[in-house]
């Protein structure tokens, strides 16, 4: 359910996205330390790596139900009609735009 956001809008907004991405990111960084103290034949090692991917899908589908495009990991991009208002975790706000071609590469920091 992709929407079209105003700077103010998608700044307001991401009031809602700074802290739903930043608890996931604390929960990603604790599982992901698990995983990376256990052997590949530990058995608890698959429900682990399950869990974090469950972490990431849910903070995904959460994010999109608030009308914003997930671009990659605690990446998004909110829609401006003529290209994105771009954030990424732990960015202190919105700062950049992209258009539509250029992707996360071609940001340009909003003056």
């Amino acid at each position: 359910m992709s929407r079209t956001f105003t700077l103010i809008e998608a700044q307001q907004l991401l009031g809602q996205v700074r802290p739903m991405t930043e608890g996931a990111v604390k929960e990603a960084d604790r599982l992901s330390a698990t995983i990376q103290g256990m052997t590949d034949s530990d058995p608890a090692r698959a429900g682990a790596v399950e869990q974090l991917e469950g972490v990431v899908a849910a903070w995904t589908a959460d994010i999109g139900a608030l009308g914003v495009d997930v671009k990659g990991l605690w990446m998004v991009d909110f829609d401006n009609g003529e290209g994105y208002y771009c954030w990424k975790h732990p960015e202190p706000a919105i700062l950049h735009y992209h258009g539509y071609e250029e992707g996360f590469a071609g940001r340009i920091k909003i003056v």
